[in-house]
């Protein structure tokens, strides 16, 4: 062997021995701490039949030895939670410990075991060989994170196997067709397995530790790519919003005649870019939203409010809507005052969305209803339509992005297809729930319940009473309760 092969496997064997990563020393620690019940119920039992079979004083004062290397791995397991995993001194300094920790558990558990096969009168040694080989077997199964320890456990627990299995036969020097032979190489052969399956975990252990590590460094490249999406969205958007803003606005002073009298067959033209404009508007601002949202960036003020009032000023915002589509809005206040903490604009953006929703999947003539009721310990606000219904297992779809019932019906009523999964993220913020039932042909009644808090000591109560009505006579009908 060279020189330089020699120093590749001082290295190799210096880095398994000295050098286990932070997770390695973790997932170790974990597993001994996660454990310690099983071990003190399989070292209890087995002091209790030695106490009562063997010698009582002995098997107590090595299960004492035994406890004290587990009170050494939960003052490790502390010290291991304690440590940042930056600093790899410390690194070094509790790999040293668990090597320690683990020769002292090791050579207390041997020991034990030797102690019973000594004072065996008969041969056999069935049991001290058992509880040695729970031991092993417990060893390979789930303290194979760190292949130091490992290799130094199974090293004591060998010497010990080897020992028992030759105390017969130095005491009796049998022939070789002795049974006490066969019980040598039987104790070879469980030797063997417990190698055998400590190799199977260890390799398992490390598969499965190459996958983690190749899942992470994959999750921060998606993060990388994921933020720099989000950044390009945001940019593009906010560049987008201002030459949108101009075009509108130039627009609007067309159709409004401020430059001069607008051509007939212009009209339909101009009518269509304003439409436009308003909808490529209305995707940039759900696309900043979406993007606040997932980022964590979205920017809400909790307050008491009165639901009631706040419901009601979201029908009063969306008459304009209803009244274009030829929709009514049924609305009763009800007499109570219900309130909720909560950002009132983001709400009314939620309930603007249903009821707009709503009107657009009705037909001209028909009516919204929109209700509020106390359920329990929560205020259920409903927003119900006539419409063509929603297609069943289609809930995913609808709290999804860009989704529409159909392609048809993106067409004939627009939308950007982002509204429900604004409106839903934004009512789970409030700790809210947002739900639906539908029936194809019937209608869909959509539910959004949030907990009810306290009145606050001093508020000032909506001017607006129930049971208004709009001065210019569109066709919303509101009526009080009772």
């Amino acid at each position: 062997m060279t020189k330089t092969t020699l120093s590749r496997a001082t290295k190799r064997f210096r880095r398994a021995f000295m050098s286990p990563t932070r997770k390695q020393i973790e997932d170790y620690v974990a597993a001994i701490t996660t454990l310690i019940w099983q071990r003190q119920a399989i070292f209890f039992s087995a002091m209790v039949l030695a106490a009562f079979y063997i010698d009582a004083t002995k098997a107590l004062l090595l299960y004492t030895c035994v406890l004290l290397t587990e009170l050494l791995d939960l003052r490790l397991a502390r010290r291991v939670r304690n440590w940042e995993g930056k600093d790899q001194r410390t690194a070094r300094k509790i790999m040293v410990q668990i090597l320690i920790n683990t020769t002292l558990s090791a050579l207390a558990i041997t020991g034990f075991v030797v102690m019973i096969a000594l004072e065996q009168r008969l041969g056999g040694h069935f049991t001290p060989l058992f509880f040695l080989f729970a031991a092993a077997l417990f060893c390979a199964m789930n303290n194979h994170q760190i292949l130091g320890a490992l290799i130094v456990r199974l090293a004591i627990y060998a010497a010990g196997f080897t020992f028992i299995a030759l105390i017969d036969v130095l005491r009796f020097m049998p022939p070789i067709t002795s049974y006490i032979w066969l019980q040598f190489f039987t104790v070879a052969f469980v030797m063997y397995f417990i190698l055998d399956v400590s190799r199977l975990y260890l390799g398992m252990y490390r598969a499965n530790l190459a996958h983690l590590e190749r899942l992470e460094a994959e999750h921060e490249k998606t993060k990388i790519a994921y933020k720099v999406k989000s950044n390009f969205v945001s940019t593009v958007s906010h560049e987008l919003r201002t030459p949108l803003t101009s075009i509108k606005g130039s627009l609007d002073l067309i159709q409004a005649g401020s430059i001069g009298p607008v051509p007939d067959h212009l009209k339909p033209v101009l009518d269509l870019a304003g439409r436009n404009c308003v909808r490529l508007s209305d995707l940039i601002n759900d696309i900043l939203d979406v993007q606040s949202l997932e980022a964590g960036r979205f920017v809400s003020e909790l307050k008491p409010i009165n639901a009631e009032a706040m419901v009601e000023e979201a029908v009063q915002v969306n008459y304009g809507f209803a009244d274009k589509h030829g929709v009514y809005i049924d609305f009763i206040r009800p007499e109570t005052a219900t309130y909720i903490l909560a950002d009132q604009r983001r709400l009314i953006q939620v309930l603007t969305n249903l009821i707009s929703n709503a009107v657009k999947f009705s037909d001209k003539g028909d009516a919204v209803s929109v209700r509020c009721e106390q359920v329990d310990d929560k205020v259920v606000i409903f927003v119900e339509d006539n419409g063509i219904g929603i297609p069943e297992n289609s809930r995913e779809k609808v709290f999804g992005q860009f989704y529409q019932i159909d392609s048809s019906d993106q067409r004939d009523y627009g939308g950007t297809g982002l509204g429900m999964n604004i409106s839903k993220q934004i009512v789970e913020l409030h700790n809210g729930v947002i739900d639906y039932v539908s029936e194809l042909g019937v209608g869909t009644t959509f539910m959004v319940a949030l907990d009810i808090i306290d009145p606050p000591l001093e508020s000032e109560e909506d001017d607006a009473g129930p049971g208004w009505t709009r001065l210019d006579g569109t066709p919303v009908r509101l009526a009080a309760a009772g």
